[in-house]
């Protein structure tokens, strides 16, 4: 079989093999977490025990984690105008987000479009903490409280947001944070209990866990957004149904390998630089969008001018390398880049490249091979035209 490189970890990470050896002995425990006799106890425990694993992960405590199917469905829950702060309703009037959100959370969950504002990004894709801190300051808390719902890293570029200002920011203006920290976790450091953010969003499948399983991680248990499933109880009543006992571990055992990997991120970076530099000695037009900008260590999101990313990652995929043309959260749709065009660049033209701590010296250097050869045919065109 010919080689292959997977270097879209951003879409998706290679299951880890201590994820899967724990969903292979979850397997045998058949019963309903919610169940009291032994075999429910065993099934809880399991379940228990990977809600503490994701609240070390993030720096939570694991009494403020709520798994849910994923991370969209996270967003869908934290993204609502009814919250509950201690036994009182408390309402959340409108929702900011930035302009280069992924789009579960640009959609605006619960919230109607006309109580969505939008914050800009510059050119590298950080926000515009002028326009959060205007947005903010024209609030009317009198109608209620404001949401301020961000990515912590791009899932395209992986340009990572001042997270401590924009929480001074909104915190100081009484508003309430939440953090997509879906690209951000197992590749930064990350403590909730910093006080930067009032809940995190967080997915398995992005730290080498299971698809299927995510969680909203919040602060505190004193501010909570009203149920999106509502049902048995389950999840302390945050969300409702049966828990997916087997997702659930696999998503703890990813988490906790997850972390124990951090100390090995630095060598992820120093790969993903030497690969930038490759780019630009092949092709010093090259464009490597967030550049300037503090970003993720696996990621990078890069442009050959007079070249579409849609060609380009066909290309790539035929010479044995598998990489993005921006998210790949369309159903398989490949189409101008929103992120790209927030930071005013053409948005048909970005190509992401993710790796991860098992991406090899062989990956690379297919990768180098494939994008020699694109960028030969590239030349040969531009001379034949």
């Amino acid at each position: 079989m010919r080689a292959r490189a997977y270097l879209d970890w951003n879409a998706s990470a290679p299951l880890e093999p201590a994820a899967r050896a724990a969903m292979l002995d979850a397997l045998d425990v058949t019963a309903n977490a919610s169940s009291v006799h032994a075999e429910g106890r065993a099934a809880r425990h399991l379940v228990e025990t990977a809600r503490a694993e994701v609240a070390a992960l993030v720096g939570a405590k694991p009494e403020h984690v709520v798994f849910t199917s994923g991370a969209t469905e996270a967003a869908q829950m934290a993204l609502s105008p009814d919250y509950r702060m201690g036994r009182s309703a408390l309402a959340m009037s409108r929702l900011y987000v930035a302009a280069t959100d992924h789009p579960c959370i640009l959609g605006g969950g619960r919230f109607p479009r006309d109580r969505i504002g939008v914050i800009g990004v510059d050119a590298d894709g950080v926000l515009d903490l002028d326009m959060l801190r205007a947005l903010l300051a024209k609030h009317d808390r009198s109608e209620g409280t404001a949401l301020v719902a961000l990515h912590l890293a791009n899932n395209e570029t992986g340009v990572i947001q001042p997270v401590g200002e924009i929480g001074s920011i909104a915190h100081e203006a009484g508003a309430v944070v939440v953090l997509d920290a879906v690209q951000a976790a197992g590749r930064i450091p990350l403590d909730i209990s910093a006080g930067d953010a009032d809940f995190l969003i967080l997915s398995a499948h992005k730290i080498g866990g299971p698809k299927g399983a995510g969680a909203l991680v919040a602060a505190s248990d004193l501010l909570m957004p009203t149920p999106l499933v509502s049902g048995g109880g389950q999840e302390k009543g945050h969300r409702g149904g049966t828990e997916n006992v087997l997702a659930i571990t696999g998503f703890g055992a990813a988490a906790r390998q997850a972390l124990s990997q951090l100390v090995g991120m630095e060598n992820v970076r120093q790969r993903r630089d030497a690969m930038e530099a490759d780019i630009l000695a092949l092709a010093p037009d090259a464009v490597i969008y967030g550049r300037e900008a503090e970003r993720l260590p696996n990621t990078s999101f890069f442009a050959l001018p007079g070249l579409k990313a849609e060609t380009a990652q066909i290309a790539f995929d035929l010479a044995g390398v598998a990489l993005s043309a921006g998210s790949a959260c369309s159903s398989g749709r490949i189409g101008p880049s929103h992120v790209l065009e927030a930071m005013g660049y053409d948005g048909d033209s970005g190509l992401r490249v993710s790796i991860g701590p098992a991406t090899t010296d062989g990956d690379m250097e297919l990768f180098h091979t494939a994008l020699a050869g694109i960028i030969a045919r590239r030349a040969a065109r531009k001379e034949a035209a």
